[in-house]
């Protein structure tokens, strides 16, 4: 269920202004007459590769994960966010646009559709919102899988944290090695396997042996239950808390993200970063803080660690423009640039890394 992006669409998005480049004005699209099939796909992957592509852009258009973990709703309209905004950043000697692929989205349409009959507060609509969520994994891991597949890094943006499990699992396949993940978060989405939704996408991993080294920077340490902890060290996995570096200021945040990247960058395991953007102070997104991190910090996580060699993809979740107080159009604004600053510094630290 992936939806191509075209040129059609893209000029519904981009404002070309004369002199200037846009970064949508440069940026690869897939062909038109893809059929959609695994080896198309794969085909399309290699000829963009050929010509230069490093970066996968894919958007996930759900937010059926938050709602089936009891959370709010939103996070289907990241993608668009996010779109708007990058496509017009400006194309300069600090980015070469033509090494990214705007692929297009998983298309969930149809389970959105189902979801809006469903409440959380009913047990048996809650139980069906969690298999809507394994319908979710069953489309997001092929496409991803593709992505690592052809040697490429996606960057994944929208929808619940739920997703991701399916992008581990894809890299766990591909590499053939469970993955190291830094994950920069308030909680540890390391909730009980009782269905699947947007907070135990990483305890289903772990418990599927696709989940190696684990660390959670900024964890909220009274936004995790006991039993989440209990789970957390029995997989081995460390966090440093927000607490520790903001409020009793036993790291400083550079001293945190440090011990995060020692951490994951053990053995030979590839590495995956992921960001809820729920972990910044004041963003729109499923479950608002006022107790979070600044913009740059979260870019300066993104930047150190896809300047490590291993890293191999980056994963934006939870941003919901609806929730943003003054409404869906602030909300739009504040997400896009948010995720547009975050994707640009993940491309930031790649080109620390010569092209292969």
């Amino acid at each position: 269920m992936l939806k191509l992006f075209n040129s059609t669409l893209l000029n519904t998005l981009c404002q070309p202004r004369t002199g200037e480049q846009r970064i949508g004005q440069q940026l690869q699209l897939p062909q038109t007459a893809l059929d959609l099939t695994e080896l198309a796909l794969a085909e399309q992957l290699a000829l963009s590769k050929s010509q230069g592509c490093r970066y996968v852009l894919v958007g996930i258009t759900e937010d059926i994960g938050p709602r089936a973990n009891l959370g709010a709703g939103g996070a289907a309209d990241a993608w668009q966010a996010f779109l708007t905004k990058f496509v017009n950043l400006q194309s300069n000697d600090f980015i070469d646009s033509k090494q990214i692929l705007l692929l297009g989205e998983i298309d969930c349409s149809d389970l959105q559709t189902q979801a809006t009959q469903l409440s959380a507060s009913n047990t048996e609509h809650l139980q069906q919102l969690r298999q809507l969520v394994n319908v979710i994994d069953q489309r997001v891991e092929p496409v991803i899988t593709a992505i690592f597949a052809a040697g490429l890094y996606p960057i994944i943006i929208g929808g619940g944290h739920n997703n991701s499990y399916p992008i581990l699992s894809a890299l766990a396949s591909v590499s053939q090695q469970a993955v190291n993940c830094a994950n920069l978060d308030p909680h540890s989405d390391f909730r009980a396997i009782e269905g699947r939704h947007s907070g135990n996408g990483f305890s289903y991993a772990w418990q599927q042996q696709k989940l190696a080294q684990y660390f959670v920077l900024g964890l909220h340490e009274l936004k995790n239950s006991t039993a989440n902890l209990a789970l957390l060290k029995q997989a081995g996995a460390e966090f440093i808390s927000y607490q520790q570096i903001f409020v009793r200021q036993q790291f400083s945040y550079r001293q945190a993200l440090e011990q995060c990247i020692k951490f994951i960058n053990q053995g030979n395991n590839p590495i995956g970063i992921e960001v809820d953007t729920d972990s910044i102070s004041l963003m729109p997104v499923s479950a608002f803080t006022n107790c979070g991190i600044s913009v740059a910090a979260a870019e300066q996580f993104v930047y150190q660690l896809a300047k490590l060699p291993r890293s191999q993809y980056l994963h934006l979740a939870e941003a919901a423009p609806a929730q943003h107080p003054a409404g869906l159009a602030a909300g739009m604004n504040e997400a896009g640039q948010t995720l547009a600053a975050l994707v640009y510094a993940f491309i930031q630290g790649k080109q620390q890394q010569p092209a292969e």
